[in-house]
Parts: structure tokens; C-alpha cells; sequence
């Protein structure tokens, strides 16, 4: 989960590092994208602002920037969430590629002019998106016209930046991934694992346990959701590898 963390406390300096990894919460950890970078031979860091672990002034010296997500809102006044939109801007700047996930692509939206609202009702558990028919959602998001992704969410981006170009949508939510730039935000979650579902359905919060019955059709209960896991993990792996692969062949 936690490269860095692992191992001893004479951390490298961002120069000497690839891929910076934003953690909000404690719940939230790297998950496959861990898995994914380590498998691929990068040196990285996560730094969980929940854990207390303060983010750097800058990511000038790495070579792409992740932004994970977490159960906070994009729009709650927390500082860390500022000082990532921040990081964020600043490596648009300098050409280091973003990768967003869930709240950090709402973040991503945020930073870049885009607003972000709790929608309708929310999306939870192994749901359907449909890919737009364009270069780069083809180039992003492989060839199939709709996949099954995992999602966790209650707000989302309503409202994409200037620029940016509108990938993938579902019925309940019109805005999955967007491209702007270099850069991927996404709402789903992509680097999931059944680790991180037993944690987050561990401890759901108040929330979820109502919408499963206001929102059957896009609210999934712990069982249901755990039977579409064992379905649909392999293929969201694999869309995590075409994914994050397109990432990296952007990496300075």
C-alpha cells in the first residue's frame, strides 16, 4: 500500500522519486495503483494528509502526480484539499501528468475551473459507464464501448473545466472521466481491490446504509456487491493496466 512508508525513515528527495501518490483519508490507500507502480519498477511516495503526513511545497522533480480519493468532499474547506488543487495546477505547469481518482478527480475539475455537486442520488458498487466515441476516450479507455467500473460516490463533476474533453458517462452520472491536457480524472475507481471494498464496507458510514434502499438501481447491498467483485475485478484490472499505462507513456 505504502511504498515509502515501508521503509526506512531516510525518505528520498522528490529527485529522486517518479510518481508522487496524494492520500486524503486512511481508508483510502493506493490499492492496484500500488501494486501496478511497483510492478512496473518506478520509485514512489504516498502521503496521507488524514495520517497527518504534510504534502510538499512542490512537485517539481517527480515525474507524474496520482490523486487518490477518500469520503471527504471537494468542496469541504480543508487545506490539504486546496494544497492539492494547488499541486495540481503546478504540475499542469511544468507538464508532469495527472491521474485523479474518485475525489481527486473532482479535485482535478475543481483546480482547472470545473464545479463539483452532490448529485441525485448516488453510485455505489459495480456499475456500468459507456465510452464516448473519440480519439481520446479510445486512447484512454481501450476498445470496449462500455465497461463495468467500481464507483463510491455522492457528488460528482457537473460541470467539466474549459478544454477539457468528456470521455465517458453513465446514466446516473453524465460526467465518468474526462482528459484535459496530459491529464485523466476520473470519478470511478479504477485502482480498486477487494481489500479496499472489505475495508470501506468495514465501516460505510451513515449514509450508505439508507441508499441502498432509496437507490436500488444504483446503490448496491454489501452481498450484491461482493458477488459482482469476484465478477468483475479481473476486467477492472485490466482496464487499470491500459489506463495507467496511457498515464505513464506521458511521463516526463
Amino acid at each position: 500500500m505504502d511504498r515509502m512508508n515501508d521503509q526506512s525513515m531516510n525518505a528520498p528527495r522528490a529527485s529522486q522519486l517518479d510518481v508522487l501518490v496524494l492520500q486524503h483519508t486512511l481508508e483510502d490507500s493506493p490499492g492496484y495503483l500500488g501494486q501496478w507502480l511497483d510492478a512496473q519498477g518506478v520509485s514512489w511516495r504516498v502521503l496521507c494528509a488524514e495520517a497527518g503526513e504534510a504534502y510538499p511545497d512542490s512537485v517539481s522533480g517527480y515525474r507524474a502526480l496520482a490523486v487518490l480519493g477518500g469520503e471527504w468532499g471537494a468542496n469541504d474547506d480543508r487545506p490539504t484539499l486546496r494544497q492539492a488543487e494547488a499541486l495540481i495546477l503546478e504540475a499542469d505547469a511544468l507538464g508532469i501528468p495527472v491521474v485523479g481518482h474518485c475525489l481527486g478527480g473532482q479535485l482535478m475539475a475543481r483546480a482547472f475551473g470545473g464545479r463539483v455537486e452532490r448529485l441525485p442520488q448516488p453510485e455505489v458498487g459495480w456499475l456500468p459507464i459507456r465510452r464516448r466515441e473519440s480519439d481520446a476516450a479510445l486512447t484512454w479507455l481501450g476498445d470496449a464501448s462500455e465497461t463495468v467500473v467500481y464507483q463510491w460516490h455522492y457528488d460528482s463533476f457537473v460541470e467539466l473545466p474549459e478544454h477539457a474533453e468528456l470521455l465517458a458517462t453513465s446514466p446516473i452520472c453524465a460526467h465518468q472521466a474526462f482528459a484535459i491536457g496530459p491529464h485523466l480524472a476520473m470519478q470511478f475507481h479504477i485502482e480498486i481491490t477487494p481489500r479496499k471494498i472489505a475495508t470501506w464496507l468495514a465501516e460505510p458510514g451513515d449514509v450508505y446504509p439508507a441508499a441502498i434502499t432509496l437507490h436500488p438501481d444504483s446503490v448496491q447491498s454489501p452481498a450484491d456487491m461482493n458477488a459482482a467483485t469476484a465478477k468483475y475485478q479481473a476486467g477492472s484490472q485490466a482496464l487499470a493496466d491500459h489506463i495507467y499505462t496511457q498515464w505513464r507513456s506521458r511521463w516526463r
